[in-house]
């Protein structure tokens, strides 16, 4: 787990980190391997913590306290005054009037993330809401022609793979928008549930468990807690998948056909239909492992 800086963090022997979400995670899993001895404090219960429940787990391993259902009320230089709260009815939490002492040098605000909004508060029809990030549209676009937002600038998760996939969404619009286009994205195909796979031509495959530091390593190293997988790894696991709905052109289609009715149309192409010929027999929709082919009534 890299640094978030190279600046030195100035931090006593008894850190305590306030908040629950992955910024809090990550300080005090920072904390720790700089040799302090880190306790999260945090409002809520653990099943409304929304840090990854793997990292909380991962936190653990390491050594890192975590008080659940706590809040600071008052600190001086011995401490922090923490009350106990209890959730109502509603999963709210509530104060119970019990107070408990944690004796720490020093305190970390881990509250939540922020986006530098200086680029979008003087653009005319720009709205950010209570929460510091701008409205979008479908398309990725603010009100303000041309300015595109994604990531940590608009509501969503605040993840990598979120982010990752507004920018590709992002990047189809503006190039869209710069020809004088709409982009329209092509439709996509049905989801297949379990019951329209044909499971016999899938072969059982575990999952490959990415290696892991020791937590004996990770309390004092900044090395990556997961390493990854090798080349031939990777490989197996993307083909562990089902292909739900989407045709990984297997030919199954073409070659069970007995009216010849369904002609190849190259790599990455797939296949044409050729109703005129198409006696409805249904065989390729039966053999097709993904579920991709849908059998339905003619017209009249």
């Amino acid at each position: 787990m890299p640094r978030a800086s190279d600046a030195p963090l100035q931090l006593g022997r008894r850190v305590v980190v306030y908040g629950g979400g992955n910024t809090a995670v990550d300080v005090a899993r920072t904390a720790k391997r700089l040799g302090a001895e880190p306790v999260i404090v945090y409002r809520r219960s653990r099943s409304q913590m929304p840090a990854h429940d793997f990292e909380i787990d991962e936190a653990l391993e390491e050594g890192i306290v975590v008080n659940w259902l706590r809040t600071i009320t008052e600190s001086d230089q011995q401490g922090f005054k923490i009350e106990k709260m209890a959730l109502d009815e509603n999963g709210w939490p509530q104060p119970t009037g019990e107070f408990e002492t944690i004796e720490a040098d020093s305190l970390v605000l881990a509250l939540g993330q922020n986006v530098d909004q200086s680029i979008l508060t003087n653009l005319p029809g720009v709205t950010l809401n209570r929460d510091g990030v701008v409205e979008v549209g479908a398309d990725m676009a603010t009100a303000f022609a041309g300015v595109f937002a994604g990531g940590d600038m608009v509501p969503a998760e605040r993840t990598v793979t979120v982010a990752v996939g507004h920018g590709k969404k992002a990047a189809r619009n503006i190039d869209a928008y710069l020809r004088g286009e709409t982009y329209r994205p092509p439709p996509k195909s049905d989801l297949a549930d379990f019951e329209t796979l044909n499971t016999w031509y899938y072969t059982d495959a575990e999952q490959k468990l990415q290696p892991v530091l020791d937590a004996a390593r990770r309390r004092s190293t900044f090395e990556e807690v997961h390493t990854g997988l090798d080349a031939d790894s990777a490989l197996f696991e993307a083909r562990r998948c089902l292909s739900c709905g989407n045709c990984f052109e297997c030919d199954n289609c073409y070659g069970i056909c007995p009216d010849n009715a369904i002609t190849k149309l190259g790599v990455g192409k797939r296949f044409e239909f050729k109703y005129d010929y198409c006696k409805g027999c249904g065989m390729c929709a039966a053999e097709c492992p993904c579920g991709a082919i849908a059998m339905t009534p003619e017209a009249t």
